[in-house]
């Protein structure tokens, strides 16, 4: 392959390469390095997304060409368009030629890959990743995870994702071990061939993004687990965004039956513009799990806490093999002290040349420096904070839900989606913001897919959605968007592109199966609930009158919203249950709690607590209402018709009560 290329003219130039899973592709890799051509790993979609981002990178890349095989030529000519590419077919190759190979003369300053980012936030970018920056990553995973001559490597992992490439290949390509490779299609299909593929080879290092321990625990029978052997599994390194505590916990739970030890997970960090890895624990002790105030979180404030109103953060361990991380303020570029949340920032020799064709983003990105001169620094874009040495990640800048000035993490809001309701797809749930119709507020969206087994009542999925946000995180959810299957849009590693997901949404283009959102007007609310409180009667026309309020405030209809069930469920965030909450004081003397509003009453429980606690003050009234009798007999009590009466007189004084 190697002569091919070199009589093709491609010594120096690109070559993109679009193969399915298998060994072709790491033969047309190598094939690359040997002829001095930069491989450009891509996955050979035809149609969708996968097709957008492939000629984008395509575009951005500019190949001479285009490496694939025989079966897929022909389609992925058409698919890609005319671009001058010279298309091979590398199975076709004439072996015999071999001998006509030169020597490309590579050195460590010689680009190796362009290995383009997910674009889990952005479109892809190509990182020029050199000969020096693989060998000086090898050389860290090497020295963090412990690995040796006895390590056996095994893996499902795309190849064209660093991940797969650089740590599941070129990784025991450096050490000369062993290591067993499946395709990434055959482990979603079936969890299990993974794990059963670890015990069968006697694997001691295997691992992958967050998303796929909770997809062993939820697509496996206690039956299966048990029959496992996992003893030998040494390192199981968690390197997605986020690893989650919870994920780890009720793995290695599912599986201590198959001796599986919760002290080899290994969590860590690391990036596509950094080569691959950049920091990790100390394998064999398990991961660093602390807890935070959640509240302190969101004002960039890490205040160790346990129990309720803490959340749990997996530490994704210290920077390793000559690498660096500061956390530094994006605004200011000062360094912030231990346990304060801002840019998670390295340096070190993984850290690539720039993104190809780029050069001021470049200058930017890869080549920061702190207000005290110090560079050059990348810029991962991530969040986090350190505490003690140990980096916790805490999110993406860009994908930050800012509402009244608190920050808001979505990766925690898409947690709490697909816990609400069993019909929605784990890890298949985008949370993010838009502009408000004026410009001047953010609105959350979330848009979440729906399994084709639990369908069921969408709009109870939706309300569902609402209520747990609502209840978790004080947070109104303006808009849910539920979707089929397979249509929130992920990067080629499996990563949420919540940009993508917002710029859908925006668009229209988003195949939703069901959309609840507020009214774009909430002042039409208000008008279609006139009339309200008119009935004389007790706990059900207060009850009336509140949802009545309630509806002007999410921004909804009256009609749509039921007594019966939690007043959260509308999206009550806080600010809202303090707009609810200061009128109903104000006219009726019933101090109501905002916390215990937050909790959920329904609108009827909320009606009744209104009463009795104006019964508990009827004699105290600021202007009560005279009795039928002399003035000079003082106050007498009320009835509770007579009750329910002042109460919504007082809150609606224009109504036709009298």
């Amino acid at each position: 392959m190697a002569v091919q290329l070199q009589t093709a003219g491609a010594a120096g130039e690109r070559a993109l390469l679009l193969y399915p899973p298998g060994l072709r592709f790491l033969e047309a890799f190598f094939g690359c390095m040997y002829a001095g051509t930069v491989p450009v790993p891509a996955y050979p979609p035809t149609e969708g997304p996968a097709l957008a981002r492939l000629q984008t990178i395509a575009a951005d890349a500019r190949p001479l060409v285009a490496c694939t095989t025989a079966e897929l030529r022909s389609r992925l000519e058409r698919a890609a368009g005319d671009r001058g590419l010279r298309w091979l077919a590398t199975d076709e190759l004439d072996r015999g030629a071999a001998g006509a190979w030169r020597d490309p003369g590579a050195e460590g300053e010689t680009l190796a890959l362009l290995q383009y980012t997910s674009g889990s936030t952005a479109t892809p970018r190509g990182v020029m990743v050199s000969h020096a920056h693989l060998l000086a990553n090898q050389r860290a995973i090497q020295t963090a995870f412990g690995h040796d001559q006895r390590t056996v490597f095994c893996g499902w992992l795309p190849l064209f994702h660093d991940m797969g490439l650089i740590g599941n290949v070129l990784h025991p390509l450096w050490l000369g071990i062993p290591c067993v490779l499946m395709s990434p299609l055959a482990f979603l299909k079936r969890p299990l061939r993974w794990l059963r593929a670890i015990e069968r080879h006697q694997a001691t290092t295997s691992g992958g993004p967050n998303f796929a321990y909770d997809l062993c625990v939820a697509k496996t029978t206690a039956e299966e687990r048990a029959a496992l052997d996992l003893s030998g599994w040494q390192v199981a390194f968690n390197g997605s965004e986020p690893v989650r505590a919870g994920t780890m916990e009720r793995f290695a739970a599912a599986f201590r039956p198959a001796g599986f030890r919760p002290e080899a997970f290994y969590t860590c960090y690391g990036l596509a513009e950094a080569t691959l890895f950049v920091a990790g624990g100390r394998p064999g002790t398990g991961p660093v799990v602390r807890g935070f105030r959640a509240a302190e979180l969101e004002r960039d404030r890490a205040v160790p806490a346990e129990g309720d109103g803490a959340r749990r953060l997996a530490g994704c361990g210290r920077a390793q093999a000559g690498h660096e991380l500061a956390v530094v303020d994006p605004a200011t570029g000062k360094f912030r002290p231990d346990r304060a949340v801002g840019e998670v920032w390295v340096a070190g020799p993984s850290v690539a040349g720039g993104y190809w064709g780029r050069p001021q983003e470049s200058e930017a990105t890869f080549r920061a420096s702190t207000a005290d001169g110090a560079w050059p620094w990348l810029r991962t874009g991530d969040l986090g904070f350190l505490d003690g040495g140990e980096l916790f990640v805490t999110g993406r800048r860009k994908d930050l839900v800012i509402v009244r000035g608190r920050n808001h993490y979505p990766q925690d809001i898409e947690e709490t989606v697909e816990r609400s309701h069993p019909a929605l797809r784990p890890g298949c749930s985008a949370a993010f913001a838009v502009d408000d119709p004026e410009g001047d507020a953010e609105r959350l969206v979330v848009a979440a897919e729906i399994r084709r087994d639990r369908a069921g009542d969408l709009d109870a999925v939706a309300a569902a959605v609402r209520q747990a946000v609502s209840e978790e995180h004080e947070l109104a959810v303006d808009a849910v968007v539920l979707l089929e299957q397979g249509a929130v849009p992920k990067t080629s590693s499996g990563k949420v592109q919540r940009h993508a997901a917002r710029a859908g949404f925006q668009a229209g283009r988003l195949p939703a199966v069901h959309t609840w959102r507020t009214a774009s007007t909430p002042a039409a609310a208000g008008q279609a609930a006139s009339g309200d409180g008119q009935a004389a009667g007790g706990g059900a026309d207060v009850a009336a009158w509140l949802l009545s309020r309630l509806a002007e405030l999410v921004g909804v209809a009256p009609d749509e919203l039921d007594p019966r069930v939690p007043i959260t469920r509308y999206g009550l965030d806080s600010m809202r249950a303090a707009q609810l909450q200061v009128p109903v004081e104000q006219a009726s003397g019933v101090e109501l709690s905002l916390p215990a509003l937050l909790e959920g009453p329904s609108a009827r429980e909320l009606a009744r607590a209104v009463l009795d606690g104006r019964r508990r003050v009827a004699g105290r009234a600021p202007a009560p209402l005279a009795a039928s009798g002399s003035a000079a007999a003082g106050p007498q009590p009320l009835s509770r018709n007579q009750e329910a009466l002042w109460f919504m007189q007082q809150l609606a004084p224009d109504s036709a009560i009298s």
